[in-house]
Formats: C-alpha cells, sequence, structure tokens
C-alpha cells in the first residue's frame, strides 16, 4: 500500500488555486487524484500524488512559494487529532515527541524523528515520496510546523536552525523572515531546531486529563495503521539526493547507507528491471528541468548541483536526455524527453 494523507493539505491547496482561477480536473487528471477524495474530508490521498499535485498547482498559480505560503496561512486545527494531542501536552518537547509517535494517524509520507538533543530538534524523513520532487510539500511541512509550536505555546518562538534540502531560491527571504532565522539551503537533512530552553515552554492550552484521553484514543488509532512499505527506488533516490552536489554518488555509497551490500542492492534492482545508473541518470535529468525553470539559478550551479565537475559534461548529458542544451532548454522550447535513459 502507498503512503497516504488525511489530505488536508491538499484541500488547502486547491481551495488557495481556485481563488485564484485555476481550474483543477485538469490537474487532479495528471496525478490520479479524484474531486472527490478532495470534497471527502474524511478520504485519505496518496502522498505521491499530493506533492505532485502541489507543484502542478504552484506553477498553475505562479507562485514559488507556494508550499511556505500554505504553511503560513495554516489554520493549524486543520491537522486534527495530532494537533489537539499537542496542544493538550505540558510542554513543547513532549508535544513534539507526540508528533514523531503519532504522525502516521493523519500522515504516512513526511516521517517526523524529534531527536533527542539538548536543543528542541525535529528532522523530516520520507516514506514513499521523492524528496527532489518534494520541496513544496517540505517547505509547508517546515511552515507549517513553526506556525504550530507557535500557536501551542502562545508566544513568537524563532528556531536557531532550519536546514532544507533543496536549493535556494531568490524569493526564500521571506520564509527567513517569517522563521526568523537563516535557512540553510542545500543541507543534507530536512531539519529544524529550536534552543534547548524552548522544550521547557508551558503549552496555553496544556490540560493532563484531556491529554491522557487522547493518548488512548491516538494509541487505539495507531494500532489499526501499518507503515507502507517503501520502494526501493524511491529509497535509493532519497539517499541520493542529499548528496548528489558532491560528486556522482557511487552504488557502494547508496548501498551502504540502505544497510545492504551493493551485490544485494545491484540483485534486487534486476529483478525490478532497473539498475542505479538509470535510476540517477533519470533523476538527474528530472532535478536538472526542475532548476531550468528557474532562470535564477545559473548552468553552472546546475551542474554543480546534479554533480557534474564540469558545466560541458552537464550540458553534454542534458542533450543526451532531451536532445537540446540547456540553453535551449530553458530560451522556452519545451524538451522532449528521450524514451529510453541510460548511463
Amino acid at each position: 500500500m502507498p503512503p497516504s494523507t488525511t489530505g488536508a493539505l491538499v484541500r488547502l491547496a486547491v481551495a488557495r488555486a481556485t481563488a485564484a482561477g485555476i481550474v483543477i480536473e485538469p490537474l487532479l487528471l495528471r496525478t490520479g487524484l479524484t474531486p472527490c477524495q478532495i470534497a471527502d474530508r474524511q478520504a485519505r490521498v496518496d502522498a505521491r500524488g499530493q506533492a505532485a499535485l502541489l507543484d502542478l498547482l504552484a506553477d498553475a498559480v505562479g507562485d514559488d512559494l507556494f508550499g511556505f505560503h500554505l504553511g503560513r496561512d495554516l489554520e493549524v486545527r486543520e491537522v486534527g487529532l495530532v494537533y489537539y494531542l499537542m496542544a493538550s501536552a505540558p510542554t513543547l518537547r513532549d508535544a513534539l515527541i507526540r508528533v514523531e509517535r503519532y504522525s502516521a494517524i493523519t500522515n504516512e509520507g513526511i516521517v517526523p524523528i524529534c531527536l533527542r538533543t539538548a536543543e528542541v530538534s525535529i528532522r523530516l524523513n520520507y516514506l514513499g515520496l521523492c524528496r527532489h520532487a518534494a520541496y513544496h510539500q517540505a517547505e509547508f511541512w517546515m511552515t507549517g510546523l513553526v506556525q504550530l509550536v507557535r500557536h501551542i505555546a502562545g508566544r513568537r518562538l524563532c528556531p536557531v536552525r532550519l536546514a532544507l534540502m533543496h536549493p535556494r531560491r531568490a524569493t526564500s527571504d521571506q520564509m527567513e523572515a517569517f522563521v526568523g532565522c537563516a535557512i540553510e539551503f542545500g543541507a543534507l537533512v530536512d531539519e529544524i531546531v529550536f534552543p534547548a530552553d524552548a522544550g521547557d515552554v508551558p503549552l496555553v492550552c496544556a490540560d493532563s486529563y484531556l491529554h491522557d484521553l487522547l493518548l488512548d484514543y491516538c494509541e487505539d488509532a495507531l494500532a489499526l495503521r501499518t507503515r507502507p512499505t517503501q520502494a526501493l527506488r524511491t529509497r535509493i533516490e532519497n539517499a541520493v539526493a542529499p548528496i548528489l552536489p558532491h560528486g556522482r554518488p557511487r552504488v557502494s555509497e547508496i548501498a551502504l547507507r540502505l544497510g545492504m551490500s551493493q551485490r544485494t542492492l545491484s540483485r534486487r534492482l534486476a529483478e525490478e528491471g532497473l539498475t542505479f545508473e538509470r535510476i540517477l541518470e533519470e533523476m538527474r535529468r528530472d532535478l536538472a528541468l526542475r532548476y531550468l525553470q528557474d532562470a535564477r539559478i545559473s548552468v553552472t550551479r546546475i551542474a554543480w548541483l546534479l554533480g557534474f565537475q564540469e558545466v560541458g559534461a552537464f550540458t553534454h548529458a542534458f542533450r543526451r536526455w532531451t536532445g537540446q542544451t540547456p540553453s535551449a532548454a530553458r530560451s522556452g522550447k519545451r524538451p522532449g524527453l528521450c524514451p529510453n535513459v541510460s548511463g
């Protein structure tokens, strides 16, 4: 079973786009989602379809910070049961620990990890989602988390560090102004860190009786759900993404990160009709097409982000993938993708 969400985020995104005059139905068809899923607040939504729809809606609206704006304007009670569990906790640290354990009730694609450090740290992992293709979703969750923390704490808490794996965009200063700290783009992980004393901040709606009641309810709800298995290809892409700008990843390195031998990884890929080289090349191609849409990212920087040591090597690879040079693709012509991409 693929990872899913309760659909709160996709409903917020659709409402924002509809208000901007965007016709939604054709975009839904491209992601495999249906109008009935959007209308039904009880329906669960495929997490991959949600991430894809966010990208399509952002392009349609013309908002490069679509995910951030959704998170900034989030009505935190839309989070549902997990929100009320967090809000009734005694302290902020207790609330964030609850997020780690019970987030799967409402969202299986995003896996928050509350790090056991002196500071209050939350790291986002991804299950069944290709992180490099979900930056609007990542920015929504990071921004929404800041919004949620401030709401339940009753004060404007600012993180001391916020890291995102995707590159900076020229408009990203709006995000920094909102969160109140510099954002580290191109990081190895998606992570938000609040100062150590923030963990002991008492929550304005703390209620021990309600909290204990909701804990029992959440345990029952969690017992009825099982984490979906993650496709091997997605696991590989998420392992490659943070190290790609530092050079061409080696299959032996990725196998180690996935906790298996290189031989086992190659065998499992062969069983699925895949190779590591094919996955890497298709991932590079998809990222190249995404980066080229932003004229503020130079071709030289794109080459570096994709792990190429020289612009010429990137240009040669891009021509092989699409039949065009990066400059020609950026000029406005839509690249015609080659049906088969190989190393």
